[in-house]
């Protein structure tokens, strides 16, 4: 169960130079970042803008390389998506199915990892990027140490089944621990169910329950407390000031997806969003400075 919850936590507007309102985010008492039973607002006491699947505005999603565009444009955050095939390597892929954004058709859970050799994940997208491989989990861990760039990894609930889901909590929670990842890293889930499971299994990484519009709904309250979220990430159609100011009022960090105006993005940031997920980031990321 959380703690008690310390409600110091502002937002402070600053002029950019130019001359669109940014807003740091600044912590609880004596500016620190955490404010709720040990819940870390925003890394640093900044707005994080999260480049969405990598900067997929100009890279195949959830691609290396559209990681490596990400660290090179600037970002110092980035969100993927990762599900696990059947002899237990992580991947990075967002569907369900390899036919969206690869040159191969159907589902992926009976793979392993001789047969990831070869699929393409980049032609898609563009013929610049033909040859991209599809990523595996470790392979982007270790672009994420050595760049510096901290990941938001969104598990997804893998159709194969509920064993399967366990095998993706376990494989993700071991890569980290044995890498020493804990404050570049923050795992998201629309399964509030695999959160809890792998915050038990590594309690020092802060996870983030992701809901759709229209926000948060039922009891919401009750499954961040007992999930042991930090952060709370919510769709941006239909999200209302009220909504983003009811989550920071009650201590959690709140991200929105998927934003794409920087106009909005200082508009969310301004409510008090700690954090927004962008296709295009390099094109807002000053406003989190």
């Amino acid at each position: 169960m959380v703690g008690a919850r310390h409600r110091g936590a502002t937002v402070q507007p600053r002029d950019s130079p130019g001359g669109h309102g940014s807003f740091r985010c600044v912590g609880g008492a004596h500016g620190s970042p955490i404010t709720a039973g040990g819940r870390v607002q925003a890394a640093g006491g900044q707005c994080r803008i999260y480049a969405h699947r990598g900067l997929s505005a100009l890279a195949p999603e959830n691609t290396l390389a559209a990681v490596r565009l990400a660290v090179e444009r600037g970002a110092t955050w980035a969100e993927v998506d990762v599900d696990v095939i059947r002899d237990g390597t992580v991947i990075v892929l967002h569907d369900s199915t390899l036919d969206r954004t690869t040159d191969r058709s159907g589902r992926y859970d009976d793979l392993v990892a001789a047969d990831l050799s070869g699929i393409d994940a980049g032609s898609w997208f563009s013929p610049d990027f033909a040859g991209e491989p599809l990523p595996t989990l470790p392979r982007l861990l270790e672009i994420a140490t050595a760049t510096g760039l901290g990941l938001n990894l969104e598990l997804k609930s893998n159709e194969a089944g509920g064993s399967r889901s366990l095998l993706l909590v376990e494989r993700v929670a071991a890569e980290l621990e044995a890498r020493g990842m804990g404050e570049r890293v923050l795992v998201s889930s629309f399964n509030h169910l695999l959160l809890y499971l792998f915050k038990q299994r590594l309690p020092q990484v802060p996870v983030a329950c992701l809901y759709g519009r229209p926000g948060p709904y039922g009891d919401w309250r009750s499954t961040m407390e007992l999930t042991g979220a930090e952060h709370i990430h919510l769709e941006d159609a239909g999200l209302t000031r009220e909504m983003v100011q009811l989550a920071r009022g009650a201590g959690y960090g709140v991200g929105v997806w998927t934003v794409n105006s920087r106009g909005r993005a200082n508009e969310l940031f301004n409510w008090g969003a700690t954090a927004v997920f962008s296709d295009n980031a390099h094109e807002m990321l000053d406003l989190a400075r």
